[in-house]
């Protein structure tokens, strides 16, 4: 845990929260999948669970011991990168800031295309979207790690694209516990 979130807190706090209240909160930290939030709650919450690292580590682990083809679900509940969706502003609140974070939203129609060309390539592979925590990335850097995950095996993808969502959950909770 880094000094910078080791004293943050989440506002409402997850130990407090019946098990509606909490999905109601953080339901969505893992894109369109409450079912997430809903098992971190039956297994417990306890204060340590008020602060984002911790409770990123717990729902984190219960998204790496899910069956594959919840897994499977929870990639597929992403949004292509600079796609249709977020071209039509149908993106939620959290996935269009973070993509709006790494210009997303400034491509060219060039930039578009290509992106759309690496999507269709991508799904075609791997039967799931391209998902990759873009905080601290710029749209070169999306489109190089794009073209090189192309190249790994479906099993070896799956796991990285369950990594990719972990840590974007991470980034999630730290930035509603500093209020943003």
């Amino acid at each position: 845990m880094s000094s910078d979130t080791a004293r943050l807190l989440l506002d409402p706090r997850p130990s407090q929260l019946s098990q509606d209240e909490f999905v109601a909160h953080y339901g969505d930290i893992y894109e369109h999948s409450p079912w997430v939030a809903e098992t971190a709650w039956q297994q417990g919450l306890n204060e340590a669970h008020d602060a984002p690292e911790v409770l990123a580590i717990k729902m984190g682990h219960i998204l790496q011991q899910a069956p594959s083809e919840q897994q499977i679900a929870v990639i597929q509940a992403h949004p292509d990168l600079a796609g249709k969706t977020a071209m039509a502003g149908k993106l939620t609140q959290d996935s269009t800031r973070e993509q709006a974070g790494a210009g997303l939203d400034q491509c060219s129609p060039e930039e578009f295309a290509h992106f759309e060309a690496l999507n269709d390539a991508y799904k075609k592979k791997f039967g799931f979207p391209f998902v990759i925590a873009v905080k601290g990335l710029d749209r070169h850097a999306i489109v190089a790690a794009f073209e090189k995950r192309l190249n790994n095996k479906v099993v070896t993808e799956r796991e990285t694209a369950i990594e990719q969502i972990i840590r974007i959950a991470r980034f999630r909770l730290t930035a509603r516990a500093m209020g943003k």
